[in-house]
């Protein structure tokens, strides 16, 4: 049992990184400095770091759920 908790923390670590980083890519792709006002480059990178987390976050959430549904489908039949 604690080896099956195991290995689900380490798959929600895994996709959790990995959803950020390609959100990461993915927001390198947009001008928020043109959004943002002109100096403010701090605050430009901190909206930039937060939105990777938040999307990135809520996307592998919805993967892990998406996840656990598929595997919990075969006791419908139950």
């Amino acid at each position: 049992m604690s080896q099956m908790l195991g290995q689900q923390a380490l798959i929600a670590i895994i996709s959790h990184l990995f959803f950020i980083s390609v959100t990461w890519w993915a927001l390198q792709g947009l001008r928020i400095e043109e959004l943002m006002k002109k100096g403010k480059v701090l605050q430009t990178k901190v909206l930039l770091v937060l939105l990777t987390v938040a999307i990135g976050s809520s996307v592998s959430n919805f993967f892990l759920d998406y996840l656990g549904y598929s595997k919990s489908l075969p006791y419908i039949l139950q």
